[in-house]
């Protein structure tokens, strides 16, 4: 596991980051989100000690790595392997040559050197491109290269930053689907630095926002996006514009528990006798279970009071909005400006 505890980093009077507090159990995936400027980058940084925190510690696997110099800290380092934005492959080497490059770096002898190439190319599913060079290769297949050579020295702490930036999201999907294998498979414990909250509902266990140097919310995202309408939660699971409701009322329903009967329309319908309207929504499941933000219209002679208990009775926090304000007005996007 990794546990950052009391982190901050200076540059001279700004102060980056403040206070950072965040634990992440072993072989779960945390994903770190937050606007431009808020630190992220800094974070990542200073999570695989490129950058030595002002005050703080990180400690993987009860070893708190800020307290070690020299030969101990470079041994030690090896508990956290990287995995970039843009790949960062040397252009003149081959694809085996730049998984091989850590294990070199570390004098591993070269027999095993090339027992573990073979075995992480095979791992991201390219060991028939092990003699490409990068720019043989498209940009998702750079990426599986950049994860081996992130997991050749076997760390127990893998830090992607930003990795899936500016891939299709068919490539995306499938470095996301790799991320996860490797995290069961492995037991990997994973830090994902991202602006891209697709990114963070398909593959983190727990989420933490990052604004202006400090952590302002988190959690397991599940349960992040049940418990409050912040703007983290609304971010991680946007309700699209609703349809036209001319002449009904327009409520905007969340899920607040794990387990909404898939009937609940039906069966709402019926105890609040009348019929009602859905007019957007988007519903998907989320580290094992169910979470949903939806917009609907009823009938607006309907007490509201009766309305939110129905509803509640079913799992549902509910609350009317008028067709003025309109749902899209105040949507968050899917995405966050890019880091």
């Amino acid at each position: 596991m990794i546990e950052i505890a009391g982190l901050s980093r200076s540059y001279g009077s700004t102060l980056v980051l403040d206070g950072i507090d965040l634990s992440v159990e072993t072989a779960q995936i945390a994903a770190v989100v937050g606007p431009s400027g808020a630190g992220k980058s800094t974070l990542a940084r200073t999570i695989n000690l490129l950058e030595r925190p002002t005050s703080g510690s990180i400690t993987v696997n009860g070893r708190d790595l800020t307290a070690l110099r020299g030969r101990r800290l470079r041994a030690a380092r090896r508990e956290i392997g990287t995995v970039f934005q843009q790949a960062s492959l040397l252009s003149r080497l081959t694809a085996a040559q730049n998984v091989a490059l850590p294990l070199r770096h570390h004098a591993v002898p070269e027999a095993q050197v090339r027992r573990r190439v073979h075995e992480l190319l095979d791992r991201v599913g390219l060991l028939h491109r092990a003699s490409y060079y990068p720019a043989q290769l498209s940009g998702g297949q750079r990426q599986r290269i950049a994860i081996a050579r992130g997991l050749a020295l076997g760390p127990s702490v893998l830090l992607s930053d930003e990795a899936t930036s500016g891939l299709d999201p068919d490539t995306t999907r499938s470095i996301l689907e790799l991320l996860r294998e490797l995290r069961d498979d492995l037991q990997v414990t994973m830090v994902v630095i991202t602006h891209e909250m697709d990114v963070v509902r398909g593959v983190a266990d727990v989420v933490a926002q990052l604004d202006r140097g400090r952590i302002v919310e988190r959690g397991p995202v599940a349960e992040v996006v049940r418990r409050s309408d912040s703007p983290l939660s609304r971010s991680l699971l946007p309700l699209p514009e609703p349809s036209d409701a001319a002449g009904l009322q327009v409520w905007r329903l969340r899920y607040d528990t794990a387990s909404v009967s898939p009937y609940w329309l039906a069966e709402a319908g019926r105890a609040l006798n009348g019929d009602i309207a859905l007019l957007s929504g988007l519903v998907e499941e989320s580290s094992g279970s169910t979470v949903g933000r939806l917009s609907i219209g009823l009938d607006p002679r309907l007490d509201p009071h009766h309305v939110r208990r129905s509803l509640k009775a079913h799992g549902l926090t509910a609350e009317p909005v008028t067709v003025a304000a309109g749902a899209a007005a105040d949507m968050p996007s899917t995405k966050e400006p890019a880091a």
